[in-house]
């Protein structure tokens, strides 16, 4: 029997780079999908996967990408993981342009890429008996934080995309996944978030002890669509210990209270 195919966009670091890896540690096929060729070449390198240098902001880039899939035979799993947060500033203040080039990554971009793919998805569950779209949104789409607007905004809608379309595909054997992380400590998120800036992309995870990684990540993603086939998981939220909701973050040692301890 063939290797089941991923196919992962915003592939080139953090969580999409994590993901592909776990995919491939556990034997699937994968077409990873990104803008930076040179990180697709070193995963190709790296690991055997199929690669496609596309924007998925962009109707020709995401036309190419249904090419490739039909191609290489099909698609069991879409991991729609491009996305991003742009600039800190409040509602009055922020920058529109970042408001539009987050909607465009995080809501538009991913309505584009599932409704090319869904008909090779389709195909393919048709032989195989099922097909899965997994969406990474953010706890930033249910409690919105102030300076956040814009991105709040945007995985909120992205999060009602993944509702609706759950709806829809009613009947039909596809699952539909939405992975909500919260903190997730990567190597770029916050460092594009703040233009660059690498003390106020530090101070995010100051003192915060076992931060999410985009390998724990990676892992739901994974487990998620090797579950049996019956089983969907709607909404896996997915925080650190350390993170009791969007807005309470311990900073410092977690350590249990009214215990005492000591060193030997």
């Amino acid at each position: 029997m063939a290797a089941r195919r991923a196919v992962v966009t915003g592939a080139s670091s953090g969580i999409g780079a994590a993901t592909v890896r776990t995919f491939r540690s556990r034997g699937w096929d994968v077409l990873a999908v990104a803008r930076r060729a040179d990180r697709l070449e070193a995963l190709a390198a790296e690991l055997g996967v199929d690669v496609l240098t596309a924007d998925i902001t962009d109707a020709a880039d995401v036309a190419r990408l249904a090419s490739r899939v039909e191609e290489l035979g099909g698609a069991d799993v879409l991991v729609n993981n491009a996305g991003g947060a742009f600039g800190s500033a409040t509602v009055e203040e922020s920058d529109v342009e970042d408001w539009r080039a987050m909607f465009e990554v995080n809501v538009i971009g991913t309505k584009r890429v599932i409704a090319a793919l869904l008909p090779h998805l389709r195909r393919r569950a048709a032989v195989t008996g099922g097909a899965d779209v997994v969406t990474v949104t953010s706890t930033a789409g249910f409690v919105p934080y102030e300076n956040g607007g814009g991105y709040n905004a945007a995985k909120s809608a992205e999060h009602a995309l993944v509702g609706a379309l759950r709806l829809e595909l009613s009947g039909e054997p596809i699952r539909v996944v939405e992975i909500a992380p919260g903190m997730v400590k990567t190597d770029e998120f916050a460092l594009v978030r703040f233009g660059g800036d690498t003390t106020k992309a530090a101070a995010v995870y100051d003192g915060v002890e076992d931060p999410l990684s985009a390998d724990d990540v990676a892992e739901a993603i994974v487990h998620a669509v090797e579950l049996p086939a019956h089983v969907n998981l709607d909404l896996v939220t997915i925080r650190p210990v350390a993170q009791a909701a969007q807005h309470k973050v311990a900073r410092g040692p977690l350590r249990p209270r009214g215990v005492q301890t000591s060193e030997a």
